[in-house]
């Protein structure tokens, strides 16, 4: 069943800076046509579909390969570390998740109990491992996730050269503007 056309603007007007910041206290836009808050309004809906859309995508992977998001991120550390055809071990494994060497184990432990990786001596060093990603798992993984993110390069490419600049350029500065800094202290943990 296709969204009933008030289905539609209820999800826009979620992003409708007029609803969200009736008395203009967080963002002045008293220098900007109605045109160009309709048009920023429709950007800011549009980045919301896209999370929603790769929030999907996130569920259905994890529930597919029965894992949770941090296995799923290991694993694609370990199908690009294996491209690159570097040495994935599980120091490399806990600095690129940013998790203790302690949750690095459990979740390693975890990932081989499932069969989706395996653990090798190091080649050069005696006391190091290396973690590979099991045959079966990173088929599996290519042909779900994988093919999700070959898709979202097929829509880049479809973008001339200066569109990407100008769509690159607005995803580092919104990067920027809402990075958490040192004065936003309600974010940062106890």
């Amino acid at each position: 069943m296709s969204p009933q056309p008030h289905d539609e603007q209820a999800k826009t007007s979620l992003f409708d800076v007029d609803a969200s910041d009736p008395e203009s206290q967080l963002i002045d836009r008293s220098n900007l046509s109605t045109g160009e808050i309709s048009q920023i309004n429709h950007l800011m809906a549009a980045l919301g579909a896209l999370r929603k859309a790769e929030d999907r995508l996130t569920e259905a992977s994890t529930r597919y390969m029965k894992l949770n998001k941090t296995d799923m991120r290991a694993l694609h550390f370990l199908i690009v570390s294996g491209n690159r055809g570097e040495l994935a071990t599980p120091g490399s494994i806990a600095a690129h998740l940013e998790i203790s060497t302690a949750s690095t184990t459990k979740l390693l432990d975890r990932l081989e109990r499932g069969g989706h990786i395996v653990r090798e001596p190091h080649p050069t060093d005696r006391r190091a491992l290396v973690i590979r990603i099991a045959p079966e798992t990173r088929e599996s993984a290519m042909a779900t996730v994988g093919r999700q993110h070959a898709k979202r390069f097929a829509a880049a490419a479809r973008l001339t050269a200066r569109e990407r600049e100008v769509v690159i350029g607005f995803i580092e500065d919104m990067t920027q503007e809402i990075s958490l800094t040192d004065d936003a202290a309600w974010a940062q943990e106890s």
